[in-house]
């Protein structure tokens, strides 16, 4: 049986991750041995090492969303029906075709009952809009909460889906930058959001200290709460605007990511200001894959203005947002 192998800490994350892709056989046991976790997948992935071991079959097989709705969706209806979702905590978040809105709640209690960890469906009812890039959802099935606990990487995130920006999908970004940091780092995380990034940075590194800063007073208010909910020691939070705080900190930093999802580049001068000669700086940004050339023509742009010199080290697939368009991050390093 083909399996992914992953290490422990890794075992949420590798989860959600296949989860998301549909690729989580349902056929076979997870199986864990030695501090490695294997979990059975349905075709090969370039994201996790694949290995063949003998894993023992599920006694009662659990069927995917499209086959326990097989008899409850036309065939026309299966075409449109959208299998991906974001999956949070407790709370499984669908994206519902126009087409299928008079069968949605059919559709959602199916997911409640395939996957017993979800108690709460809901849908997205708007775009991400405001200075939060916050979305509106609407309950579909189950429990009608927001809020819940989300974990990955060795992490607990307590967050409200609706009132704090937030993606599961990241996470894999999140272990990627964790791998990268070097012993005594000090890091900066802009637009930190409930803080998700510092949290898997300081459980998961050995970074010394981890400053983050969000806009949002709720997004910082869930950061605080998640910084003592995973008994953080070296992680310190501030509310309020970037181009504002940091230069108040009176600091220079090794690191300094820019997760903001949309207009980054708008404060590449703020970054290049704080971090030292020889920082790494991870710019994000969603572009066409025809045009990822563009990241580093920002990079390079505000590095001149700035009389700063850059190196760009690589350019990294992180998401995908629309067809053909993805969220990339841009690591360089300042020279």
């Amino acid at each position: 049986m083909l399996a992914i192998k992953v290490v422990a800490k890794d075992a949420e994350n590798a989860k959600n991750f296949l989860l998301q892709q549909e690729n989580l056989s349902r056929d076979y046991h997870v199986f864990s041995k030695d501090g490695f976790v294997y979990f059975p997948i349905i075709k090969k992935t370039a994201q996790y090492p694949v290995v063949s071991v003998q894993l023992k079959k599920q006694e009662k097989k659990e069927q995917d969303l499209k086959k326990i709705l097989q008899d409850k969706l036309t065939t026309k209806e299966q075409e449109v029906l959208k299998t991906a979702f974001d999956h949070i905590g407790t709370i499984a978040i669908l994206e519902i075709d126009n087409t299928l809105k008079k069968k949605e709640k059919i559709i959602a209690q199916a997911l409640l009952d395939a996957l017993p960890s979800v108690k709460t469906v809901l849908k997205k009812a708007g775009i991400h809009e405001g200075v939060f890039r916050t979305q509106r959802m609407a309950l579909l099935a189950g429990v009608n909460t927001r809020e819940t606990i989300h974990r990955e990487n060795g992490i607990s995130l307590q967050l409200d889906v609706e009132k704090v920006y937030f993606s599961p999908r990241s996470s894999n970004e999140r272990i990627r930058i964790a791998h990268c940091v070097k012993k005594g780092e000090s890091i900066l995380v802009m637009f930190s959001g409930c803080a998700p990034f510092p949290c898997v940075l300081s459980k998961n590194t050995p970074a010394k200290e981890i400053y983050g800063v969000e806009l949002n007073p709720l997004g910082h208010k869930y950061g605080l709460k998640n910084v003592a909910l995973n008994k953080l020691k070296n992680v310190f939070l501030y509310e309020g605007d970037v181009r504002t705080v940091v230069p108040k900190l009176g600091k220079k930093f090794d690191r300094i990511l820019m997760p903001l999802p949309k207009s980054a580049e708008d404060f590449l001068d703020v970054a290049l200001a704080a971090v030292k000669k020889g920082g790494i700086i991870h710019f994000y940004d969603f572009l066409h894959e025809e045009k990822f050339h563009e990241a580093s023509d920002k990079i390079k742009k505000a590095c001149k203005t700035a009389h700063k010199k850059c190196r760009i080290l690589r350019t990294v697939k992180c998401g995908q947002y629309s067809p053909w368009t993805f969220r990339i991050c841009v690591d360089f390093k300042v020279e």
